[in-house]
């Protein structure tokens, strides 16, 4: 196992540069970048859409932004230097590698901050959301899939299977808007704030008040993250209990003797939540990376998907990047721990024989 995991590790590496490289070179021709837009600040232009019509990136192209006809040279040079502009792309491209190999993302464009404390400040955020809704999502999913499984084709099953299919199909920032109307002021009840992690003046109460506090913030965020969630997790969980319900073992064990629990925990749990208890560090990555975005917006959580997104739109490329290697680099990682935990659900898996 081992030798796999320093394989895996080693694959991290062109993985990574390689993702990067495509985004780099995908931006090379993205209009309105950095440059174009302070161009446009200096010469009073309109929207960005009318700014960027016939624009070409300075990001990495080389013709002149049509904005910056009847500026000065000198001036448009500056600008062009003070973004980094003035080196060739593949010079940016390879101080850009060397500096994120120590970590080191550089400085927002439009914010007096490094990336990399920016980043340190909305991951609290997003690991919020993440980690609690995963956990949600996992803790009803699994109960309510195997006692679906035991029930099949009662009227529990049925029941449930309907719940499941209306959770399925609301969209998560849908459900997140009539939340906020119905609980949290939006016309009818003010039982859950708005917006926030947490109170104004919180930081000065004691412990457990600011523990409640963050909790009685986290729930409305997370109830709309987790309804759509579980859909598909609950019934993964009862196919696979199904499946396993039908075999041999579970027959023999049954004409033993054993009872209906230990047949259920005793001999066919394992085999059953291979999938499920394996696929745990994807699931909280797309839950952490993709989920979150508009539900983050919806309740005003500065978060690494809001962070992200303003970054997008605002062409703050340092950002962008220092955003994308993070989200890439934390999720090759979690592809490795996913095959560590096959091993732990079930020992028989031996990556190494396979190799």
């Amino acid at each position: 196992m081992g030798a796999y995991i320093a394989r895996r590790l080693l694959l991290v590496i062109p993985t990574l540069f390689g993702i990067i490289a495509i985004n780099f070179a995908i931006v090379q021709f993205a209009p309105g970048g950095p440059v174009e837009q302070m161009i446009a600040e200096l010469k009073g232009r309109g929207d960005m859409s009318s700014r960027l019509t016939g624009a070409r990136s300075d990001f990495g192209g080389t013709g002149s932004y049509r904005g910056a006809r009847g500026l000065d040279p000198a001036i448009v040079a500056d600008i062009r230097k003070m973004f980094g502009f003035d080196k060739p792309p593949l010079t940016r491209f390879g101080d850009m590698i060397s500096d994120y190999l120590r970590f080191d993302f550089g400085r927002s464009f439009f914010r007096d901050q490094s990336v990399l404390q920016l980043l340190l400040q909305r991951m609290p955020v997003s690991i919020s959301l993440g980690l609690w809704s995963t956990l949600l999502v996992y803790g009803i999913s699994i109960p309510l899939g195997i006692a679906k499984a035991v029930r099949h084709g009662s009227r529990f099953d049925v029941a449930t299977s309907a719940v499941v299919l209306v959770g399925y199909a609301v969209p998560g920032f849908l459900l997140a808007i009539l939340l906020v109307v119905l609980f949290a002021g939006g016309g009818f009840l003010h039982w859950f704030p708005l917006s926030g992690l947490i109170s104004e003046g919180a930081s000065d109460w004691p412990w457990p008040a600011r523990a409640m506090d963050y909790l009685w913030h986290m729930v409305l965020p997370t109830v709309a993250m987790v309804v759509g969630g579980f859909a598909s997790l609950t019934m993964l969980t009862k196919n696979c209990f199904l499946e396993e319900i039908g075999k041999q073992y579970t027959v023999t064990a049954r004409a033993k003797g054993a009872s209906e629990q230990r047949v259920l925990y005793g001999h066919m749990f394992r085999n059953a939540m291979l999938l499920i208890v394996a696929g745990f560090p994807q699931a909280f990555i797309s839950i952490l990376f993709t989920s979150a975005l508009l539900v983050e917006i919806i309740f005003s959580l500065d978060g690494l998907g809001l962070l992200g997104f303003q970054a997008a739109i605002q062409r703050d490329y340092p950002v962008m990047f220092g955003t994308l290697y993070l989200f890439t680099l934390v999720g090759l990682l979690l592809q490795i721990v996913g095959d560590m935990m096959y091993t732990l659900v079930d020992p028989r898996i031996d990556f190494e024989a396979r190799s």
